[in-house]
């Protein structure tokens, strides 16, 4: 009766055992596309810098603190999409972000000839929001 019960206790312990629990994390990203028109980019006053500023209220203050914000831009709307910061034609390409906007940058990277070219298409952007699991 002894032997019986405890290879019963065995055969259980070895079930519950083997069970085991996963937790399967669905990623929450969000993808954000939007146009930038050629009449958007602003020349500064120093004449160094080309800015066009994209507005968005899902860049919102945690979003800001705590996600992860990534840009690319399609030049001339095409279907090649390009990372930033990058440089292409010696003109830089970056970007800054504040809560509810984003502002894309283009500076010349060349020291003889500091005045960026002004982007002479529409500029379609994406934007990917990555939510961070803390």
């Amino acid at each position: 009766m002894r032997k019986l019960t405890l290879l019963l206790l065995c055969i259980v312990t070895l079930g519950l055992a083997s069970c085991k629990k996963e937790t399967y994390v669905r990623p929450n990203n969000l993808t954000i596309v939007k146009y930038i028109e050629t009449n958007q980019w602003a020349l500064s006053s120093d004449g160094l810098t080309y800015s066009a500023t994209i507005n968005d209220s899902r860049i919102d203050p945690r979003t800001f603190e705590d996600d992860g914000i990534l840009v690319y831009i399609s030049r001339g709307d095409t279907n090649i999409y390009e990372q930033l910061p990058f440089v292409y034609n010696v003109d830089a390409f970056s970007y800054s972000v504040k809560a509810g906007s984003l502002t894309i940058d283009v500076q010349s990277s060349d020291n003889q000839d500091t005045q960026p070219i002004k982007p002479s298409s529409r500029t379609r952007v994406k934007i990917v929001l990555i939510e961070s699991y803390q």
